[in-house]
């Protein structure tokens, strides 16, 4: 296991302003919704940019050369929506597995206002993935606040398996959820720092042997 720190830098302050002004309409959009549905905590609201825009954004720090993405459980779009507007090529192509249809008519409107490179699924994780994963091999798979670890494990099984990067933003509680997860035996893990939080970590995990390990 390595443990890494992040720089504190604002990585977003470089970011076209083309970028820039795709995600101010991501947080009008946001705001927006809100009132009808619950997508992200009110007391975040005043922060979106440091609590939601940079937490995800950071991520492509760590993802490499990458075609396709997969996020889990993608409610208010994080990371999975910043991802795939923050990534001009078009080559990438980031996919959004959300089971509530609500939040996924939010993504939908999201995506067609800002024109990201975006494909959204609406149902159950466990239905979802494995049947995309028959059809396009991912790069990395994220999640932010959906589960336990070792939940995430069983359900990016499909993505992991093959390949793909696990890219997991957990709390403060971060060190019982790999201390509790025996799956982990069969991955290599790496601890990144979280720049919206001196406490949480972003776990990295890439599957060791996809020849013999079993989830």
């Amino acid at each position: 296991m390595i443990e890494l720190t992040e720089s504190r830098n604002d990585p977003m302050a470089s970011l076209p302003a083309a970028t820039i002004e795709r995600l101010r309409i991501y947080e009008e959009l946001l705001c927006k919704w809100q009132r009808k549905i619950n997508l992200v905590s009110e007391s975040s609201l005043s922060d979106i940019w440091a609590r939601h825009f940079l937490d995800s954004y950071q991520l492509l720090n760590f993802a490499g050369i990458w075609t396709q993405w997969v996020d889990l459980g993608s409610g208010g779009g994080f990371p999975g929506l910043v991802i795939g507007i923050a990534s001009d090529s078009p080559n990438h192509m980031v996919h959004l597995i959300e089971a509530d249809k609500r939040k996924a008519a939010f993504l939908r409107e999201v995506s067609r206002e800002t024109g990201a490179r975006i494909e959204i699924h609406v149902g159950r994780i466990e239905r979802v993935l494995p049947e995309l994963c028959r059809k396009t091999k991912f790069d990395v798979v994220s999640a932010r606040a959906l589960a336990p670890l070792e939940d995430l494990a069983r359900l990016a099984a499909p993505a992991l398996t093959t390949g793909a990067l696990g890219m997991f933003l957990k709390g403060k509680d971060f060190a019982s959820e790999l201390t509790n997860s025996p799956t982990l035996s069969n991955f290599d893990h790496t601890l990144v720092g979280r720049q919206s939080d001196p406490t949480a970590r972003i776990i990295l995990l890439r599957w060791r042997d996809l020849a013999t390990a079993h989830v």
